[in-house]
């Protein structure tokens, strides 16, 4: 067979691609992985939780007697002054309505006043009489003894009977005016329920007005429709906005690693940057509340004033949602690696390291760590090179590469 120069040519090209492929398959398999370095920095272990904001001191005005409430001269949001802005006003509450029974009696009792009226009035005249006759006898008995034609005995006798026939005739007035009021009170049971005055009549005729016993704003109104109210019926809250705090629910063992002092960061309130506050009490007793799981969990509840001014949060106000990061500990200066290096070997903490391209297990000792990075007390050194998530092809001795290097 002769051959040619082209299958020369092709022959050659064939061998020098079976050797390529032999040589790759020869070679050991490298493994794409993320690396991370060892280094120095700040680290913050922080308790989470979601809080909420609150004034510090609420007022709740509430109706000092039963009656009427008129419809609320504030709205919520409003701006009041102390002793002066009016957030409430209670008149007099209508007469309840008579059934037949009901006015066939009160109607007997007004007829029975009447009658006791008119008897009195007669008491009354005929003890006005009375009066009169024994002055009239006492002026006479008087001018006799003064002529020496009456003796003492007559005269006491007859100051005597004048002073009864005083007495006598003041009693029957009394009795008198005793039975002209209790025929108004009868009559007054008789009085039917009438339309109430509307507009600025309805305020005029108002007995009572609430006004607002701190300076602040309205928070809530209970209801804002006239109605019949009784005494301690809470009808507005007030509040100096910005006197706000922030009250978090935490589990009791994240509670007992916190103290009062600690600083925290205020996330997720709504505005562009984080806020500052610091823990103020941490309560001394806990209580039982169930989780989304129904899981009974024992709580306590911690208390935090904000750092950061009012001017930098004026849109913040009560019972409103925040995310909390309190500050358990912290260290300007440590030793730190992603805590997504770490994984469990033998019951100790390990992680890869990469040495001349290749994957180490290297066992590490840990200290204090936070969702993110974690410190390292031992087993490593600043600058070290560790993989982070390694997958089930990392292990002891294998080759890998720096993922972004494949880029």
């Amino acid at each position: 067979m002769r051959l040619t120069f082209r299958n020369i040519v092709i022959g050659a090209v064939v061998l020098a691609g079976v050797g390529a492929a032999g040589y790759q398959l020869s070679q050991p398999e490298m493994v794409p992985v993320d690396l991370a370095a060892v280094s120095r920095g700040p680290l913050e272990v922080t308790v989470n939780a979601d809080g909420m904001t609150r004034i510090k001191d609420v007022y709740e005005v509430s109706a000092p007697v039963s009656g009427q409430v008129l419809r609320t001269p504030v709205r919520i949001g409003d701006a009041v002054v102390a002793g002066e802005t009016v957030v409430a006003r209670i008149e007099p509450g209508e007469p309840a309505f008579l059934d037949q029974r009901a006015r066939a009696q009160a109607e007997a009792a007004v007829a029975q006043a009447e009658a006791a009226k008119l008897l009195a009035e007669a008491s009354a005249r005929a003890a006005e009489a009375d009066l009169d006759n024994a002055q009239r006898q006492f002026d006479r008995i008087y001018a006799l003894h003064e002529r020496g034609a009456a003796s003492d005995a007559q005269m006491d006798a007859a100051e005597v009977a004048l002073d009864v026939a005083a007495a006598q005739f003041d009693s029957a007035q009394a009795t008198q005016r005793m039975r002209e009021s209790e025929l108004s009170a009868a009559r007054a049971v008789l009085i039917e329920p009438t339309a109430r005055e509307s507009g600025d009549g309805a305020a005029a005729n108002c007995c009572i007005a609430l006004t607002a016993p701190v300076s602040g704003q309205v928070l809530s109104i209970t209801n804002e429709s006239a109605r019949m109210v009784a005494a301690g019926t809470p009808l507005v809250t007030i509040g100096p906005r910005g006197d706000l705090e922030i009250t978090v629910d935490l589990l009791s063992t994240d509670a007992v690693r916190i103290a009062p002092g600690a600083k925290a960061y205020v996330e997720r309130w709504g505005g562009p940057d984080a806020l500052a506050a610091t823990v103020t009490e941490i309560e001394p007793a806990a209580f039982t509340k169930i989780s989304a799981l129904g899981i009974e969990e024992q709580r306590v509840k911690v208390l935090l004033d904000f750092t950061t001014p009012p001017e930098d949060r004026p849109s913040l106000g009560h019972n409103f949602r925040v995310y909390l990061r309190i500050v358990e500990w912290r260290g300007d200066d440590v030793l730190t690696l992603p805590i997504s290096a770490l994984f469990r070997e033998d019951g100790d903490w390990a992680v890869f390291v990469v040495d001349e391209g290749m994957a180490r297990l290297q066992p590490v000792e840990i200290g204090q760590r936070n969702t993110e990075i974690a410190e390292v007390l031992g087993g490593l050194d600043e600058g070290q090179q560790v993989i982070t998530h390694p997958s089930d092809k990392v292990e002891e001795g294998v080759l890998v590469v720096d993922r972004t290097t494949l880029e």
